[in-house]
């Protein structure tokens, strides 16, 4: 993607991880200027080098880089998360990733960093996810698991949370906001465990910073960048999901959606998408149809063991809750479209009385339907 005046040699050494550090961490340089001071300069130590020159003569005289010891406490830090630092044009920095504009400079990964090899999918969706979207995502990355490929999303609650889940026997990543360390959401501390026991994640920032607004979006490209096509389940009209299929556009990556229905607020973006020229997605045939099967990996003495692909399995029983509580949760999974009742009952972790009773409260209040066959929708 960059070309180099002089030649590079990709750094492998501590002293090159802390070159890149503080280039990047110095102050007005973000991974664009990053980038371009590396093309000019041919290695981050030169770059580091030139740096107050260079702002000198943008007129700041006064201009000094990132401290080497404020580098120095990031490295102990990250090391003390139990992370590694990746950074950009090393062997083990993401090599899909590593081809867009805007990379991020340096990555703190937790877990196995084979995974960031292709072939990778993306799934992101909605985080008030609806039962059938919920549904469509785990078996999504169940079957993407099953041919080989490895899912990627954000950690988020709702779909991000049920691709990561189904995810985890085959191959998964999450891409943070904040800190490698800091989990947002609080309640997927469980989950974040296991994925760096058992897959793979990846931040840019630096570890114990606290995720801020404008770090999803940025956090968005590295989840578009690792895969080779972003599949979109669930999204309103102003969602982070949509900011994620744009990213994967501008990287030149194949975009997907899962259509919904048309008076569902959360398909309105993913309707959208596929008005605008995304590829439909119903099911895993659709996205082969067009990426092809993966190549099988090639055996490495660092290969991880692939244990078999695991059904989704149902949440846990849930306390007893306030039926006010419960009847909100409900609402939350539905939609227009008829959703089953025994879908309904595993996804709300409820026994089948308590959930009779929640739904008569809401038929009454004209706020949901029940359908043939046992099925349950919002109202009109």
């Amino acid at each position: 993607m960059f070309s180099y005046p002089t030649p590079f040699t990709p750094p492998t050494t501590e002293e090159d991880d802390l070159s890149h550090l503080r280039l990047i961490r110095s102050r007005r340089v973000g991974p664009a200027t990053f980038h371009r001071l590396i093309s000019e300069h041919g290695s981050a130590a030169a770059a580091l080098e030139a740096l107050p020159d260079v702002a000198h003569a943008a007129g700041d005289a006064s201009y000094t880089p990132c401290p080497e010891g404020v580098a120095l406490a990031e490295l102990k830090a990250g090391r003390r998360a139990g992370a590694r630092l990746l950074h950009w044009g090393a062997p083990d920095y993401p090599a899909l990733l590593a081809e867009t504009a805007d990379a991020p400079p340096v990555l703190w990964a937790l877990g196995d960093v084979t995974l960031a090899a292709p072939p990778c999918v993306a799934l992101v969706g909605a985080r008030n996810a609806s039962s059938l979207g919920a549904r469509m995502a785990r078996r999504l990355a169940e079957e993407l698991g099953q041919a080989g490929f490895i899912v990627v999303s954000g950690l988020a609650r709702g779909i991000d949370t049920e691709a990561h889940r189904a995810a985890l026997p085959t191959g998964t990543i999450a891409a943070q906001a904040g800190g490698i360390e800091v989990i947002y959401p609080p309640e997927n501390a469980d989950l974040a465990a296991e994925i760096a026991a058992r897959g793979l994640r990846l931040s840019e920032h630096p570890p114990g910073m606290e995720p801020k607004a404008q770090h999803f979006p940025m956090r968005n490209r590295i989840i578009s960048g690792l895969a080779q096509a972003t599949v979109v389940i669930e999204a309103a009209a102003r969602s982070g999901s949509l900011i994620t299929a744009r990213c994967a556009a501008d990287q030149g990556r194949e975009v997907m959606a899962v259509p919904g229905h048309p008076m569902d607020g959360r398909a309105w973006g993913c309707n959208a998408l596929i008005r605008d020229g995304a590829t439909l997605v119903r099911g895993i045939e659709d996205i082969l149809e067009v990426l092809g099967e993966p190549a099988p990996p090639q055996p490495t003495p660092r290969e991880r063991p692939r244990a078999e692909p695991a059904r989704a399995t149902a949440p846990a029983p849930a306390p007893s809750a306030p039926a006010g509580d419960l009847e909100m949760r409900l609402l939350a999974l539905l939609g227009p479209s008829p959703t089953p009742e025994d879908h309904l009952i595993r996804d709300l972790g409820c026994d089948a009385a308590a959930f009779a009773g929640a739904v008569l409260g809401l038929e009454l209040e004209g706020r949901v339907l029940r359908h043939p066959g046992g099925a349950i929708s919002l109202s009109g």
